[in-house]
């Protein structure tokens, strides 16, 4: 923690003000820099006092030149209400204990939830499968005029607590009621609260009788203004001791003894019944020690008339003993007020460690404020970072742009040269491309030579002696048994020569060449004799070829006249038709 860290605490009480800042060196405790009391109330009415209270802060800020921007607040717990509810035992579950929570809250604060500020902690109660709540509600409008007030000055709320818990810790970091079960009677100008601390467990009661009463009785019995009353008590009070001991010579001081001893009488009886509530219905122990604290318990023979009243040690609580006090600190004058400040080092407490009980009555409303302030530089450092990416891009694309000038030109070079380059593999590319088709060309020649000599040698082979061939022509295969295949006429696509010798022997017609695909031969010849068995055996034999088909049906009997129909010739003629097995391009 940096020596920089500083907080300012606030009490905020009925009629003055106690501030204190710290500071938080590392290692050690915290440091008492600057502190100052202020009272503003008096007898003003309600809705003077926030007017009274500004104006005061701001007379006090300024004259002990209090620098710390945090503020830790803690307001009177006449401005609270405060209420203790056992809960059922439940699990540890956070959610299921914040519903229970929320639903005892709305049915025991007396407002509508939605007018209030309220926090609550689980306080043990030393007895096994118990837990305590304790609500604190303060009305929103209350805290929010007194954090407005404050944060005109330029501070930033850091802690909204309220006086009695603040004491609780002040307390219980100067080990006071860690073993054993003691009081702090906190009596301030219109109200006083009572604090038990009970090993540990905080319990707290309100008792509406504090130095105003007194104020008021000698008003009313003397018949002057409560300013002047106030001075009067001051000036002369102190708690007469009663019996036999002898009164003061003045009849003023003895009649203000008196009343201040009345008041003192009429706080014990609630001392008394605070007491046995709290044994009864929280089930604590007996109190053996009280601590007095606040504002008008300094009044002479206060220690001494509860002392004898509740038969109990009781002395000043010092809460200064948690805190380092430098050099330039003047001692007697904070001996004077020490016993006010026990709020304040409870607040300076909240910002070093985590204290028994913390509670926080910020509003929603400046907790969003706070939320957006915090993020205030993030946005600044945002915007700057944006305005100085913008410059850095601005000037980059100054320099971009001169660079990107000079590509340009480079690539439009490049590009014209490209494009000529681009021509010329064009050009090249079409020569391929042609020279690829002359190619093409020749390899379908030289396969078609060898196809039609394969051809020629299967049927050279199969030829028996005593027959000849005069024409062998590219068929079309029509009366062939295939589905689908339209007969082409005999005048258009038979007898289609396939060498020029044969072409003569097979009249006129055979001159035309087809270009299309060969899949039939028409075969055309001759043979000595005339048994129709020498066909069937030609036939079968070019079935068993590589070239021809091996189907009886796909080869085909056109023409066949027999010797013993010729009365010139000895021999016999045929033609026939076969479905090459595999089709070749002509």
């Amino acid at each position: 923690m940096a020596k920089t860290d500083t907080i300012l605490a606030i009490d905020i009480g009925a009629d003055s003000v106690k501030l204190a800042e710290f500071s938080y060196p590392p290692g050690g405790k915290f440091v008492l820099e600057k502190f100052a009391f202020a009272e503003y109330g008096g007898d003003l009415k309600e809705d003077e006092l926030l007017s009274a209270l500004t104006d005061k802060l701001a007379s006090v800020l300024k004259e002990h030149e209090f620098t710390a921007k945090k503020v830790m607040i803690s307001i009177s717990g006449q401005s609270a209400f405060i209420r203790f509810v056992k809960l059922p035992p439940m699990s540890d579950k956070e959610d299921k204990v914040k519903q229970i929570v929320e639903y005892e809250a709305k049915q025991n604060v007396p407002f509508p939830i939605n007018e209030v500020v309220w926090d609550y902690q689980l306080i043990s109660t030393g007895v096994e499968n118990e837990i305590e709540v304790m609500f604190i509600v303060v009305k929103d409008t209350v805290v929010e005029e007194l954090t407005n007030a404050i944060e005109k000055f330029g501070k930033e709320i850091g802690v909204v607590d309220v006086a009695p818990v603040a004491c609780y810790n002040a307390a219980r970091a100067n080990e006071v009621g860690g073993n054993e079960c003691v009081m702090i009677l906190n009596i301030g100008s219109k109200c006083s609260s009572l604090v038990f601390i009970d090993c540990g467990r905080f319990f707290v009661r309100p008792i509406p009788i504090a130095g105003h009463s007194i104020t008021q009785q000698i008003s009313k019995e003397f018949g002057i203004p409560f300013k002047d009353a106030e001075e009067l008590k001051r000036k002369h009070g102190f708690v007469a001791l009663g019996g036999a001991y002898e009164e003061p010579d003045s009849e003023v001081a003895a009649t203000i003894s008196k009343i201040v001893r009345n008041v003192m009488t009429r706080l014990h009886g609630e001392l008394n019944r605070s007491i046995n509530v709290y044994r009864s219905q929280q089930k604590g122990n007996k109190p053996v020690k009280l601590y007095l604290s606040g504002g008008s318990s300094v009044m002479a023979f206060t220690p001494r008339f509860f002392s004898d009243k509740l038969k109990i040690p009781v002395e000043y609580f010092n809460p200064f003993q948690v805190v380092s006090l430098p050099e330039h600190i003047n001692r007697e004058h904070l001996a004077e007020v020490a016993h006010m400040f026990s709020e304040v080092i409870g607040l300076g407490l909240r910002h070093i460690t985590a204290c028994p009980i913390e509670i926080s009555l910020i509003p929603d409303k400046i907790k969003k404020m706070q939320e957006i302030r915090h993020k205030t530089p993030y946005f600044y450092a945002s915007a700057a970072s944006f305005v100085l990416c913008l410059a850095l891009i601005y000037f980059s694309l100054g320099k971009q742009e001169s660079i990107d000038s000079r590509k340009v030109t480079l690539a439009q070079s490049i590009v014209a040269s490209t494009e000529k380059l681009k021509d010329e593999v064009n050009n090249a590319g079409k020569k391929k491309d042609a020279l690829v088709m002359d190619l093409r060309d020749a390899q379908n020649i030289i396969s078609g030579r060898s196809n039609w000599i394969n051809l020629l040698n299967s049927i050279q082979e199969k030829i028996p002696d005593k027959m000849w061939l005069v024409s062998i022509t590219v068929g079309t295969g029509a009366g062939a048994p295939a589905a689908g295949a339209a007969a082409s006429s005999d005048d258009e696509n038979r007898d289609r020569p396939i060498f020029p010798i044969f072409a003569r022997r097979a009249g006129p017609r055979a001159a035309a060449v087809d270009a299309g695909k060969v899949e039939w031969i028409d075969i055309e010849g001759y043979f000595f004799g005339d048994p129709q068995s020498e066909i069937d055996s030609f036939k079968q034999s070019l079935l068993k070829t590589t070239v021809f088909t091996d189907k009886p049906q796909e080869i085909i009997t056109r023409d066949f006249v027999s010797a013993k129909l010729d009365d010139k010739n000895n021999f016999s003629s045929f033609k026939i038709s076969l479905k090459l097995k595999t089709p070749f391009n002509r």
